[in-house]
């Protein structure tokens, strides 16, 4: 807990920014100034320093020495982040985020930011049809709308001109923006003429840094979703893919189904079925010595379950969950793929999680689900196209998440030097802007606004997965429940006024009845009544 309270501290002292390149800083001026501080519209001034939101800062980076997985310096872009692009930024106050300081940072809102709030995030298969649909197309309204405050670059830095004379821009839809992201943090770095690469490099995988980087990666996913739907209780539902036999989520009515012309393509009646992919060529690439543009380069490729047996035998277990979350050391040996008994490369996938020891030419855990998908999420740089990634990863930041939990680590537990290139504690995560370092984001995520339901205690569980849905479910029908009643109400006023006319029309008929029979018998009563009389005296 002592370790929380630290971590929640130092996360007050920086704010969130949004990621690769805000609109505003993608010019000659801001290349030649190398100056990312854009103006905040409510108050007129950068960072909204009238308001006390932020200022304008130098960057500051960590020279701590990494490991020897990566030998060069100063040839990749990605070196030091940002100082190729920029080495000012801006830096927000208090609980003020954005690349401008013009918004709140994780789990803050309001217009000053000031109230706290913990949104849940829920199994996909328990939501209702209606949030299920609403999520799909909330993905589809992304993948088919121009991001306004966030652009992508299309060539390395040199290739802009030493003032930034040539910028090398462009407009990207806000799904592929972090398509792009993924793809552009672990490309392999370009030394210099066609196919000179070095692959041995990642700044998001393979090392410390995996599980904090996707972290923020989800967290401004779901933040922009919120932005572009106006949807602010939006989260990223989760696939908890423990002992699945199956694709579970491989259905038309959720992630899209198999094609039944074509296994290796979605079923024509899922709107994934039109998507186009990005960045899935890296070979091209580095044959052009260029980066990804953005251009869609076909449709989305998936074929559960046909993948090599040998590499993925299943999806994971819950035992092996278990196992893995028991594990104490976060980081082991060289910090890297080849790190035996380490949690982070256990559940990542290079390790076993029955025994804890690396397993060359197999995929466990994180990676085995990948491999499993066959298609494009099957491949680091793409894999983020396919929208199943958010659910894995979801369902892996929550495993994080238990293991925090589980060992409380303080922040020295995180490597602070020698992992390999950018996952040390005080390096800043490529490609975000502003910035955020690796070791802030070594806490829970109670410290960032969000829970995942499967960890909330019994009665919150209950609310969350059962109440909260039948409720969803009644508020979907509502009307047509209010239509039915008002129905059943007119019916049943119908049957009564119904039976009061009929018994007013028996009773009707009935005096019709008495009224006739009673003058026709009231001669023989009399007539009656006097034979009767002689009679009742002659029986007398």
């Amino acid at each position: 807990m002592r370790s929380l309270c630290v971590s929640i501290f130092l996360l007050q002292l920086i704010g969130p920014g949004l990621c690769q390149f805000p609109r505003q800083c993608a010019t000659s001026e801001g290349l030649r100034t190398k100056e990312c501080c854009p103006v905040w519209d409510g108050d007129g001034s950068a960072c909204g320093a009238l308001s006390g939101r932020g200022f304008c800062t130098e960057v500051l980076v960590s020279n701590e020495p990494h490991g020897p997985q990566y030998p060069y310096r100063e040839i990749d872009d990605r070196e030091l982040w940002p100082l190729a692009f920029f080495n000012r930024t801006c830096r927000c106050a208090g609980n003020y985020g954005g690349f401008n300081c013009g918004e709140c940072k994780f789990g803050y809102y309001g217009p000053n930011c000031g109230e706290y709030r913990e949104s849940v995030r829920r199994n996909i298969l328990t939501l209702s049809t209606a949030e299920q649909q609403k999520f799909i197309s909330y993905l589809n309204l992304a993948k088919n709308t121009i991001n306004q405050d966030y652009v992508i670059s299309t060539a390395p830095r040199a290739e802009m001109g030493q003032n930034g004379e040539n910028p090398m821009f462009s407009d990207i839809n806000t799904y592929d923006l972090f398509v792009w992201m993924h793809y552009y943090v672990s490309r392999d770095a370009l030394l210099g003429g066609p196919g000179n690469v070095w692959r041995d490099i990642d700044f998001a995988h393979e090392s410390a840094a995996f599980l904090p980087w996707h972290r923020v990666f989800l967290l401004h996913w779901e933040n922009e979703i919120r932005k572009l739907t106006g949807d602010f209780n939006f989260t990223i539902p989760y696939w908890d893919w423990r002992d699945a036999e199956t694709c579970e989520v491989c259905t038309d009515s959720l992630m899209g189904g198999r094609s039944s012309l074509n296994p290796n393509l979605i079923s024509p009646a899922s709107v994934f079925s039109s998507w186009k992919v990005i960045c899935t060529q890296p070979e091209d690439y580095n044959r052009r010595e260029a980066l990804c543009d953005a251009t869609g380069e076909g449709p989305l490729l998936r074929n559960p379950g046909n993948h090599d047996p040998n590499r993925v035998q299943r999806l994971p277990t819950s035992a092996e969950v278990e196992f893995t979350v028991g594990l104490p050391e976060y980081e082991t040996g060289t910090m890297d793929r080849f790190a035996n008994g380490s949690f982070r490369n256990i559940l990542e996938g290079f390790a076993s999680p029955l025994t804890g020891m690396i397993v060359p030419g197999q995929s466990t855990m994180h990676n085995a689900l990948h491999i499993f998908m066959n298609g494009s999420m099957s491949s680091v740089q793409g894999s983020a196209n396919d929208p199943i990634f958010l659910l894995h990863h979801a369902f892996i930041d929550s495993i994080y998440e238990r293991w925090l939990r589980t060992h409380q680590p303080l922040r020295t537990t995180f490597p602070q030097t020698n992992a390999p290139i950018g996952h040390n504690d005080g390096y800043y995560m490529v490609p975000f802007l502003p910035l955020y370092r690796n070791g802030d984001y070594f806490l829970s995520n109670k410290a960032l606004g969000y829970e995942y339901a499967y960890l909330l205690d019994p009665g919150q569980r209950f609310v969350q997965e059962v109440l909260t849905p039948y409720l969803h479910q009644a508020q979907e029908i509502w009307q047509w429940l209010l239509g039915a009643g008002i129905l059943g109400a007119l019916i049943a006023v119908l049957i009564v006024l119904l039976l009061i006319v009929a018994r007013r029309k028996w009773k009707r008929n009935q005096r019709r009845k008495r009224t006739p029979s009673y003058g026709e018998r009231q001669p023989l009563l009399q007539s009656s009544s006097e034979e009767g009389s002689s009679s009742y005296q002659t029986t007398l």
